[in-house]
């Protein structure tokens, strides 16, 4: 070989390589400028068919006077009355459309209605975007009683609705036992909620931790769906005090402490499998400083005022003098090395005195439950402050305790085995 060819040949490798280099950096670039999120193959929104009675409406925003909507397939949207139902199709998609009220009546861009009710119904796959965040389903509009503003209510199917829940209340990266466990209790307090309230009110559950938290598309994934998918339709049920079989409200919560909590001590109900059982499993899944959470203080006066505004009838008190457990053993849980508050007695200026269940009180102090995370804990009077100390667990510690499912499901348990130790006397069917 002459050394010509050489020399060429080395210059073809050389071009060679500069193409393999430049496409290993350029296309990862257009995948990041071109916006490969736009580019993802979107699931399709599957159970649009199921029966109107399994479908959840949630919701999403309640007495707003605008929102934005952005939808990338045609849609349609009618009004609510059945007689004289007008339907307006809307081709123009993945733009931004302004919804808004005026004089009683919902605007959709700039499209008047005069029904107190309208339902927008995207194309395949049956996906709008409501203030940024993407959803499934249908989105339903209600205008309030005064006309000045209202409400956005996602109607969508169970599984789907399970989706947009199960990644929010777990990490998607945890034992696919845990999942399909939070699936199942997510389902069944999901159709609970919506079969003892959900008729009373325009809505069933709404999308924050009031219910269970629930994002949408955004909490999605292959992981999630994988859970969802096989679990279809499976809900737990219970021998009801009544004599009765059913779905109950099977309650849950990130860390118990180290024994979960009787329902009727914080809630007030009584089912055989929310009783509360010894939780040896959570203390190594937890972040110490959730399992064990550092002492926090809050202004006497800042006590004062938030417990007033929740609960007017402790207007009779004046200044909240004293905190402290109601003084009976059925108003705090003693687990050995723990206790958890059930019940606390509040004392006034005035020297009248009345009662709140601990996690009311907890919640109406720190509705977020970022800083005062549960109930275990010891209330110290500080003189200007409250302070809450050997802080212990996060939530009201009912039910399942999530970081629990995740220790059973790394020693190998199954969702069956997780969901029968945190809820005792309860069996699985399917509804649907």
């Amino acid at each position: 070989m002459s050394s010509l060819t050489i020399t060429q040949l080395t210059v073809n490798r050389s071009k060679l390589l500069l193409r393999i280099i430049l496409a290993g950096i350029l296309l990862p670039c257009l995948m990041i400028f071109g916006g490969c999120k736009g580019r993802q193959l979107v699931r399709s929104t599957p159970q649009m068919d199921i029966e109107p009675r399994f479908w959840v409406r949630v919701l999403l925003v309640d007495e707003t006077r605008t929102c934005s909507l952005k939808i990338t397939s045609p849609f349609y949207v009618s009004d609510g009355v059945p007689q004289v139902q007008r339907i307006i199709h809307f081709d123009r998609v993945d733009v931004p459309i302004n919804v808004s009220i005026s004089s009683g009546k919902i605007a959709v861009a700039g499209q008047p209605f005069t029904s107190n009710e309208i339902i927008i119904s995207p194309d395949e796959p049956h996906i709008f975007n409501l203030n940024g965040d993407d959803y499934r389903g249908k989105l339903k509009l209600i205008v309030a009683a005064d006309g000045e503003s209202f409400d956005a209510i996602n109607l969508v199917p169970p599984e789907p609705y399970l989706a947009g829940v199960i990644g929010a209340e777990m990490p998607d990266y945890w034992e696919l036992a845990a999942l399909q466990a939070q699936a199942i209790a997510a389902r069944t307090y999901c159709l609970y909620i919506k079969e003892h309230f959900g008729s009373g009110r325009t809505w069933d559950v709404r999308k924050t931790a009031a219910n269970q938290v629930y994002l949408g598309v955004g909490a999605e994934s292959a992981q999630v769906w994988n859970a969802v998918n096989r679990t279809y339709g499976r809900v737990l049920v219970c021998r009801h005090p009544d004599g009765t079989e059913g779905l109950f409200p099977t309650y849950y919560s990130s860390t118990c402490g180290g024994h979960t909590e009787n329902s009727k001590h914080v809630f007030g109900d009584s089912f055989e499998p929310l009783v509360g059982v010894a939780c040896p499993y959570c203390k190594d899944v937890a972040k110490i400083d959730i399992f064990f959470w550092p002492m926090i203080q809050f202004d006497k006066t800042y006590v004062t005022t938030r417990l007033l505004q929740k609960y007017p009838k402790l207007k009779q008190l004046g200044e909240i003098t004293d905190i402290s457990p109601a003084g009976q053993s059925n108003y705090q849980t003693d687990y050995g090395k723990f206790s958890r508050l059930t019940s606390v007695k509040l004392l006034g200026s005035t020297g009248k005195s009345d009662f709140l269940r601990a996690e009311d009180f907890r919640l109406s102090i720190d509705p977020s439950g970022w800083k005062l995370r549960s109930t275990i804990c010891r209330i110290i009077n500080m003189g200007e402050k409250w302070a809450f100390s050997a802080g212990r667990g996060w939530g009201h510690g009912v039910g399942m305790c999530q970081c629990g499912a995740q220790g059973m499901a790394r020693q190998g348990k199954t969702a069956e085995q997780i969901l029968s130790y945190y809820y005792p006397g309860s069996w699985i069917e399917r509804v649907y």
